[in-house]
């Protein structure tokens, strides 16, 4: 008689176990989707540095901010063709804010430690607003071909 009743309070056990494992969910922050450590980014400027084939694409290794976390008009350091070079952000996968745009991939600009482009022309188009953005970005504005 108590065998019976062990096997049904195991089996409620295990119903109501399994009820709690399936009420839980994942859910990804919005960091998960912006650039940090470690990121794969797009050069799309015209600089030599940039545009001759890897084997491996450029990764970004320090986001200069205080949260670590890089958005559109940050600077990081990449790590391309085993050299460290300084980037610019002008353009993110993750969403942003009302009415910025949200790009396919996660595009940089390479920039010399003084802030000057590398390049001389920028292929794909930047947002709008990183003229709003503080920092001198008025060289990295001058050599874009068209905005969003």
């Amino acid at each position: 008689m108590a065998f019976p009743l062990l096997s049904k309070s195991l089996t409620g056990l295990l119903v109501e176990s399994s009820s709690i494992i399936h009420q839980r969910t994942f859910s990804v922050s919005a960091v998960a989707a912006a650039i940090q450590k470690m990121t794969r980014v797009r050069v799309v400027d015209n600089s030599s540095l940039g545009n001759t084939p890897y084997h491996r694409p450029p990764r970004v290794i320090h986001v200069y901010t205080k949260n670590g976390v890089g958005k559109v008009g940050d600077k990081v350091l990449l790590a391309i063709k085993g050299q460290k070079k300084k980037a610019l952000i002008v353009g993110h996968k993750m969403p942003g804010e009302r009415m910025s745009p949200r790009f396919d991939s996660n595009n940089v600009v390479l920039i010399e430690d003084n802030g000057n482009p590398t390049g001389t022309r920028i292929k794909v188009p930047i947002p709008t607003h990183l003229r709003k953005v503080d920092g001198d970005y008025a060289k990295v504005l001058a050599i874009a071909s068209s905005f969003v």
